[in-house]
């Protein structure tokens, strides 16, 4: 079972028929769903009185056996039901009939005395406004002071797209199977699962892949070995160029943030090409990074003839201002033979003629939105985020659009490649802090990301560990971080991400002999809220 998998609602269910197709019983799939909720309910918390609320289809199923199960461990189980037991159906129906214990028509009242409500209303399958009785009994439930374990998803919480379906239960934890779905990482979802536990219930990995997977969490398990790494007999030109194109002399700042997260991403050389009139501003604060002068299109062309002998990335859009300048520049920079990372004005600057900057787009070429810039740049694929599609559909189409990797920056990160033989990929980030909604973190992401690409990481993998390590070094940084703060805190990030774990136990215990072998180490931030 891959952790890092997510599968929507669709998915999940291809998955499941493609299981029952191999010849499991779909009430199986529901007896060991319902059962890794009730052992892991057992595990976290202690024996006290539970209130189970269930609604009328296969989540409620989920919520007889999670009932049956903690009632034969002899926990005191009270069990609410949404709707007529009679249009019970399936094995829900099935399940209903095996509980020996009484199953009451809902009302608050289940829940007073109740230690725990398990959350058994909606799963996957919510398509529709919640409204009626399921509606009430959330609000219930919200209100009471007990904590609430989710079955699948808080009710009420859509699988794909994380929205709130106009309601939607808050849970201090929730368990899902087999994968996450989107909703638990895409925002609001996320803050509304608590903390999200992934249990097997018996589909095999092959079952899971017929569904077609293509989305994933960021994490490092799935770049790491793409990562470069400084070799022995290498030097400043093999590590790659980064050339960052600076505004004018009152738009200095946001260029050198970018460098600079080049330069601490491991790029060999990084250059900012400035306006001659904004150069002896750059001058007095660069150091290891270098500093040319250009002052338009021909002459930013010129200086990226070196990509023709060695790997070269450009970084083009912070504080370049809005305007025919920065188009030229942009054009000039995707004739090039250098990849391209587009942020900020790079972007705005083609929001009235899109096709001009799609139609000179590489496959591996990055662009790097926030919401604002996207809706600019992406009407049409903006309005998917406007009429509930969510995220991952806008930044989908976006990408496949472009023809390149789109990184769609937020409390949720979203970076997707465009289509091709091998699908149309996702990543969805969840590592990064709310610490980073600060000026400038962004174009340091641009950096990380351009730094990357120099090194020779394809787009989209530049693109994940660009964006994770971001929120690593966020958390590195904590409370309190500014823009500047994220470059220096990159070495403890690499240095948790790829020490080997016997230099790690050499440290902390000396007299100890060193173990043979190594393996990637101990990744900072798992997850939680976020802000880019």
């Amino acid at each position: 079972m891959n952790p890092y998998l997510v599968l929507s609602a669709e998915e999940m269910r291809a998955a499941e028929q493609a299981a029952m197709d191999a010849g499991t019983a779909s009430a199986a799939l529901m007896e060991t769903a319902g059962e890794r909720a009730a052992e892991l309910i057992q595990r976290a918390w202690s024996r006290r009185p539970v209130a189970v609320v269930c609604g009328p289809g296969n989540n409620g199923g989920d919520g007889f056996v999670v009932a049956r199960e903690l009632a034969s461990a002899g926990w005191s189980v009270r069990l609410g039901l949404i709707g007529d037991r009679e249009a019970l159906k399936g094995d829900a129906r099935l399940m209903a009939d095996l509980y020996e214990g009484e199953i009451a028509p809902f009302s608050p009242n289940v829940l007073n005395g109740a230690g725990l409500i398990v959350d058994a209303i909606f799963g996957t399958g919510l398509a529709r406004e919640v409204e009626g009785a399921p509606k009430a009994a959330i609000e219930a439930m919200n209100a009471a002071p007990a904590p609430v374990f989710a079955i699948d998803l808080p009710s009420g919480v859509n699988a794909d797209t994380g929205a709130v379906m106009g309601t939607a239960v808050q849970a201090a934890r929730t368990i899902t199977f087999q994968a996450r779905k989107p909703g638990h990482l895409l925002f609001p979802g996320r803050a509304l699962a608590g903390a999200v536990d992934i249990a097997d219930i018996g589909i095999s990995d092959e079952a899971t892949m017929k569904a077609g997977v293509e989305t994933f969490e960021n994490h490092p398990a799935l770049w790491g070995a793409l990562f470069p790494r400084p070799q022995w007999g290498g030097h400043k030109y093999t590590r790659g160029s980064v050339m960052a194109v600076s505004g004018g002399p009152l738009n200095t700042g946001a260029i050198r943030l970018a460098a600079e997260g080049a330069l601490r991403i491991g790029a060999g050389l990084v250059t900012v090409l400035s306006p001659q009139e904004a150069a002896p501003v750059h001058a007095a604060h660069l150091t290891a990074i270098m500093l040319r002068v250009s002052d338009n299109a021909d002459h930013l062309a010129a200086h990226l003839k070196d990509a023709e002998r060695i790997p070269m990335c450009v970084i083009a859009g912070p504080a370049n201002s809005v305007g025919e300048k920065t188009k030229e520049n942009v054009l000039a920079i995707l004739n090039s033979k250098a990849g391209a990372v587009l942020d900020a004005d790079a972007l705005t600057s083609f929001a009235d003629d899109p096709a001009a900057v799609f139609s000179a787009l590489r496959p591996e070429d990055v662009l790097t939105p926030h919401t604002g810039e996207f809706a600019r740049l992406f009407p049409e694929e903006f309005k998917l985020l406007q009429e509930g599609e969510g995220k991952l559909a806008a930044v989908r189409a976006a990408s496949a659009r472009a023809g390149c990797v789109v990184v769609l920056k937020g409390a949720d990160t979203v970076i997707a490649a465009p289509p091709n033989e091998a699908g149309a990929r996702v990543l969805i980030n969840a590592n990064a802090p709310p610490d980073l909604a600060t000026a400038g973190a962004g174009d340091v992401l641009a950096g990380f990301i351009a730094g990357l690409r120099a090194q020779g990481m394809d787009g989209f993998a530049a693109a994940g560990a660009g964006v994770w390590i971001h929120g690593a070094a966020g958390q590195v940084a904590g409370p309190g971080l500014i823009a500047e703060d994220l470059p220096g805190a990159v070495p403890a990030v690499l240095r948790q991400l790829f020490a080997p774990p016997q230099q790690q136990a050499q440290q902390q215990a000396p007299q100890q002999e060193p173990q043979q072998g190594s393996q990637a180490g101990a990744q900072p931030g798992g997850g939680g809220g976020a802000q880019q």
